[in-house]
């Protein structure tokens, strides 16, 4: 069989028919549809009738053309394990590639469903995707599907001015509903993984910062001053990050000289304290959290914090071990209740079978 596009006739050894819309015949060679698609296999299989005519496969319900194509396609790719659509057989695809996709899903031909969704995807547009989106959850075409919600997605405006959505809306309202949903979710995916984003950055950042104070308060700072303009040291050490190092540098000299210190604490406490100094403050207490370093260790105050959490956590487990010796002791409490009621109710009923033996004597 040659690449004709207009003659998918398997020539003179074909066994095999295939009925198309119009009763159009094609004459095709039962190994090549069997070694294809397990499902020609399966009806090739099937014991003919006596008396009847060859073997005749319908394929009806979509254009003459396309089966044309479709049979084309099978016979290009016979010798191919996994076969590559290129040229003249992607053209097909191309202007076949909704009636290839049921044939080949119905069909099961693997490598021509997957070529049929490249193709259709490649072509997909605002007018024509609710169709196509469509069609891929019928034929479960899950790539297909993926594509064409994206596309929905990106530019929903245009999708829902198309008729095709109109349609949609007015007789299958459920898939409708579906979509919404769907795009929902893509939209809350997309909003956590940029604030895991953003929060993987604050972290980022705040660990530089970490590693940037350490290295001014060990090691000294001596590439970037304060203001970022300073004479070239004599020996300079390596300043993990110039920017952190010197924003670090200004909030510390800050401190220093800051005026909100000098006013009365009531004033302090109505303005709520210096935001740039709470900064520094926040940044020292989380260095003494993560601190490895023995003491004494040359971050300022680092030393001050850990003693703090020290107490924190052991007033903390003096608390929980109150609150537990409360719980052993209402425990204790009440299974020393419960024992003298277990002991009250048998003496009164020994007092009570006493009682009874003492009358039937009497």
């Amino acid at each position: 069989m040659g690449n004709s596009r207009t003659d998918p006739s398997g020539g003179d050894d074909a066994d095999v028919q295939i009925l198309t819309a119009g009763k159009r015949r094609i004459p095709v060679r039962s190994k090549v549809l069997a070694a294809a698609s397990p499902v020609l296999e399966s009806m090739l299989d099937r014991p003919q009738k006596r008396g009847g005519e060859g073997r005749v496969i319908p394929i009806l319900g979509v254009p003459h053309d396309a089966v044309c194509a479709f049979v084309r396609l099978l016979y290009s790719a016979r010798s191919c394990v996994t076969p590559a659509v290129e040229g003249e057989e992607a053209t097909e695809v191309g202007e076949h590639g909704v009636h290839l996709l049921v044939l080949s899903h119905v069909y099961q031909v693997g490598w021509l469903k997957r070529a049929c969704e490249r193709a259709l995807a490649s072509r997909l547009t605002a007018e024509g995707v609710v169709d196509v989106l469509v069609l891929a959850r019928r034929c479960d075409a899950p790539w297909l599907h993926l594509r064409c919600l994206r596309l929905i997605a990106r530019d929903y405006a245009a999708v829902e001015s198309t008729e095709a959505w109109r349609f949609l809306q007015d007789n299958d309202p459920w898939l409708e509903l579906d979509i919404l949903q769907s795009l929902q979710d893509a939209h809350l995916r997309q909003k956590r993984r940029r604030r895991k984003r953003e929060e993987e950055k604050v972290y980022t950042e705040l660990s530089e910062a970490m590693e940037c104070l350490q290295h001014i308060c060990a090691e000294g700072c001596t590439e970037v001053g304060p203001s970022g303009r300073g004479p070239p040291p004599r020996d300079p050490t390596h300043c993990p990050n110039p920017a952190t190092c010197r924003g670090l540098q200004q909030l510390i000299h800050h401190l220093a000289a800051c005026d909100r210190k000098k006013k009365p604490p009531q004033q302090q406490q109505q303005q709520h304290g210096c935001p740039r100094c709470k900064r520094l403050w926040q940044l020292l207490r989380l260095h003494s959290a993560i601190c490895v370093h023995p003491d004494p260790c040359k971050v300022p105050l680092c030393s001050q914090f850990k003693q703090k959490m020290e107490q924190t956590k052991r007033k903390a487990e003096e608390e929980e071990d109150e609150k537990w010796k409360l719980l052993v002791k209402k425990v204790a409490s009440a299974r020393v209740m419960s024992h003298l009621a277990k002991r009250k109710r048998q003496e009164g009923i020994q007092n009570q079978e006493a009682w009874l033996k003492q009358k039937l004597i009497d």
